[in-house]
């Protein structure tokens, strides 16, 4: 689901992550988040327009505890962002750049870990990573596969390189990187031919079109993808709010109270981002990525956590541009589905398939009409947040049907109406 933030005349309603990241503060995964099947609240606020963005994937590495507290760290340089990623690219090596074959890419992999410039963990990561993209666009039947796949990994394994040979450290809030290096369109160029186009959908695309042209977007990102190398470059092309999840927080408990300071200076930006105008935020209410259901195998949203919906609702309603809420629900999990179960430690594998993907979003839902014949705050809180659910899992059962059961545009309901609007 997500937040808008907009001016009087405006409404609005991706990946990755999470509002019950902030409610021990106050994303993203991503998250995107690696993609998953998912829900969202989205924060919008609108004054201009502005460019668009989209999910960005997340894949695995395992990451030392004093690498975590880095996530957030406030550094001051005399170097500005451009003249520090310009910096970065001077002294980058070209190890991966310079292949042509699959044989010297995955030989590089192996000479520079033999050289002790690449851990082992990392190697195998995008060794597995290689293998388990070039199989999913194979499975599109892309006579041009073998192509994209060479192309885009030596830019993903050259990324992840810089990565390890100089770290780079996200601020609580990041801006997109488009340049000396484009991350933005790095991470559109490796996502996009794992879309299976003939079997995605749109759902009440009208509600899109009302506030594409009014918005910037910024996702909420959870540490697992501003700090894991083979994540990384993905996140560093998105608009981020850099928060810790609350799934995690007590992984490593003499690093809770360092976790929790991070996010209250996270939520201070996003109250200063809303507060200008202009924007949508992401989130999911769960506090993460969804996973099917343990006994049956099915996927579902995850239920939503009303502490963390109510902190941003209030969010929302006092930044001096209007807020408004909006129910969005995401089907992609098949794409690089989450491990099955929550997992303390960075290090998850993934999988990578070619299929399709639904993205609907419902109009606006307001927390007064909602909360109207409610008793006290407490009920009013648990109401609406129940309601938010159930608008959001009708969007995602009416996206399952299409995808899933291969009902196509016949899943179509009277309040999910599905389009694919690139055909």
């Amino acid at each position: 689901m997500f937040i808008l933030s907009g001016s009087p005349s405006t409404t609005f309603f991706r990946p990755r992550v999470s509002s019950s990241s902030l409610s021990s503060s106050s994303s993203s995964s991503s998250s995107s988040s690696s993609l998953s099947s998912s829900y969202r609240l989205c924060l919008v606020s609108v004054r201009s327009s502005a460019r668009k963005s989209s999910a960005c994937p997340c894949l695995f590495y395992s990451l030392k505890v004093s690498a975590m507290a880095e996530l957030v760290k406030d550094t001051e340089s005399s170097l500005s962002p451009i003249q520090n990623a310009q910096r970065r690219e001077t002294n980058h090596s070209r190890t991966f750049l310079n292949t042509t074959t699959e044989e010297e890419l995955l030989c590089a992999i192996r000479k520079e870990t033999e050289a002790g410039r690449l851990p082992s963990n990392v190697a195998s990561g995008m060794e597995e990573l290689y293998r388990n993209y070039k199989n999913a666009i194979l499975q599109s039947g892309n006579p041009k596969a073998d192509e994209i796949v060479l192309s885009n990994m030596t830019a993903v394994l050259d990324r992840v390189f810089l990565d390890i040979e100089d770290p780079f450290v996200f601020s609580p809030y990041h801006k997109a990187m488009r340049e000396p290096f484009d991350y933005y369109m790095f991470g559109q160029n490796y996502i996009r031919p794992l879309v299976d186009f003939r079997n995605s959908y749109v759902g009440n695309i009208s509600v899109f079109k009302d506030i594409e042209e009014k918005i910037q977007q910024t996702y909420i990102a959870g540490d697992r993808v501003v700090t894991d190398p083979l994540c990384k470059p993905f996140s560093m092309g998105r608009n981020l709010i850099c928060v810790y999840s609350k799934k995690h927080m007590n992984d490593v408990p003499e690093l809770t109270e360092m976790k929790r300071k991070a996010n209250t200076r996270s939520l201070k930006e996003m109250a200063l981002l809303l507060r200008g105008g202009s924007q949508i935020v992401w989130i999911a209410p769960s506090g993460g990525r969804d996973r099917p259901d343990p006994v049956t195998g099915e996927w579902y949203p995850a239920p939503f956590d009303a502490s963390s919906l109510d902190n941003l609702r209030r969010l929302a309603e006092h930044s001096a541009a209007p807020g408004h809420i909006y129910p969005l629900a995401l089907l992609c999990h098949n794409i690089m589905p989450p491990p099955l179960q929550v997992e303390k430690e960075i290090g998850e594998k993934r999988m990578i398939s070619f299929h399709g993907t639904g993205l609907s979003v419902a109009p606006e839902i307001t927390f007064s009409d909602i909360s109207a014949s409610c008793q006290n705050p407490e009920e009013a809180r648990e109401t609406y947040t129940q309601a938010l659910y159930k608008i959001v899992t009708e969007q995602y059962n009416v996206l399952k049907s299409a995808i899933h059961c291969k009902q196509g545009l016949k899943a179509s309901t009277p309040n999910v109406s599905l389009s694919q609007p690139w055909n």
